[in-house]
């Protein structure tokens, strides 16, 4: 009888709505930063529109495919999501997932949450691009934002609540063996998700409670998770320096960059907020500054992350072989954070300090090297699909803890 290896279900499947819902913002940064959207920090529905009538040949040719990306990336990210959903509740049936509970690899339960966040994301985005008049009525869909988020975030509380009370009251069941990758920062991931969602009212809401309630919350979903990154980065590393990384979570080396990103833009939306909002000012200097060593971490562990995988070869057996593991998705994630953190950099950081010039050559030079990563995040989405959901007879699915 065929199977998918797909059949063999693991909360990390989660990670293939979570990166082509990425993918869908990647597309949305053609819209960001060429499309003109004067007196709006976003382009919505209108700008894309006048730009498409008056702009250039090369600008329309660009918005047209930011327009079809967003729409086949955010359809992937709702049917892999669905689809989660449904493998979920038939998995909380079996004994996998009791055992689950009890192993360090509860914590892959937060992809549920963060998943979620980010289509919730991706839908933001999707009313921007497609919904005329959405910017009317921007001020009261705020407030159902930040109730979606908050019920995201108290999702993702519980399920870290319960892990860690877990684990730090009865002692001795945390196994410090298995803790050699960087799997444990998938709650920091997922609580980094909905503090950006969060912030998203304080870059582009005029009303100051709103944006003060913005400010607020996103700030402690940001620090909580700047929190759990730095402790379960630091015992993973011990761990690591002990075991070696486990090969089938090897691509959780590179987590750490989805995570500066998602933190990146959210303070640039805090940033915004309290400069139109409450008078609060910041150099461009000092921004270009600061995005430069956000990309400089991300690419410290890119470079680490990629020497691990090549070593043990990765590649070769669970991307080009014949070998599956749900963490496997994770390698999107890197690719496609880096991507879109390349964009703020060179928009809001070189261009807006004055270091290079907007659409020339150095400007095109460095956006290629983020279009670049975004084409290779969409090939290996596709591949990742291909191999894991199409019916097989001989592949069988690893579950990366």
């Amino acid at each position: 009888m065929s199977r998918k290896p797909a059949d063999t279900y693991s909360p990390l499947y989660f990670l293939a709505s979570l990166g082509a819902g990425g993918l869908s913002v990647t597309f949305f940064m053609y819209l960001m930063f060429w499309v003109p959207h004067r007196g709006r920090p976003v382009p919505i529905f209108e700008d894309i529109v006048s730009a498409f009538s008056t702009g250039s040949t090369p600008l329309q040719a660009a918005i047209v495919i930011a327009v079809l990306g967003i729409i086949g990336m955010t359809f992937l990210n709702v049917k892999s999501l669905l689809w989660n959903f449904a493998a979920l509740r038939r998995f909380k049936q079996t004994n996998a997932y009791a055992e689950l509970r009890r192993s360090n690899a509860e914590t892959t339960l937060l992809a549920a949450p963060l998943a979620s966040a980010m289509t919730v994301n991706a839908l933001f985005i999707v009313g921007l691009v497609f919904v005329p008049g959405l910017w009317n009525v921007i001020e009261y869909l705020f407030p159902l934002a930040l109730l979606a988020f908050g019920a995201l975030g108290v999702w993702a509380l519980a399920l870290i609540g319960h892990f860690l009370g877990r684990v730090l009251s009865e002692g001795g069941i945390f196994d410090m063996t298995a803790h050699n990758s960087f799997a444990q920062l998938l709650p920091a991931f997922a609580l980094a998700m909905i503090g950006v969602g969060f912030s998203a009212p304080a870059a582009m809401s005029l009303t100051p409670v709103t944006v003060a309630f913005s400010l607020a919350i996103s700030t402690f979903f940001a620090v909580a998770s700047l929190i759990y990154t730095v402790v379960a980065l630091t015992t993973a590393f011990g761990s690591m320096l002990h075991h070696g990384t486990a090969r089938e979570a090897g691509p959780t080396l590179m987590v750490i960059v989805p995570i500066v990103t998602i933190l990146s833009i959210l303070f640039l939306r805090q940033d915004h907020g309290l400069h139109t909002t409450f008078e609060g000012h910041t150099s461009a200097a000092s921004t270009m500054l600061w995005l430069t060593q956000m990309i400089s971490v991300q690419v410290v562990f890119l470079l680490l992350g990629l020497t691990v995988l090549r070593r043990q070869n990765y590649f070769a057996d669970f991307v080009f072989g014949t070998k599956t593991s749900p963490g496997s998705y994770a390698l999107i994630c890197p690719g496609v954070a880096f991507s879109v953190l390349m964009q703020f950099y060179v928009n809001k950081g070189l261009v807006a300090a004055g270091a290079i010039s907007a659409f020339g050559v150095a400007y095109w030079s460095l956006t290629a090297i983020a279009l670049f990563s975004q084409a290779l995040m969409v090939m290996l989405v596709l591949r990742l699909n291909k191999q894991h959901f199409n019916p097989t007879t001989k592949a069988a699915a690893i579950a990366a803890e």
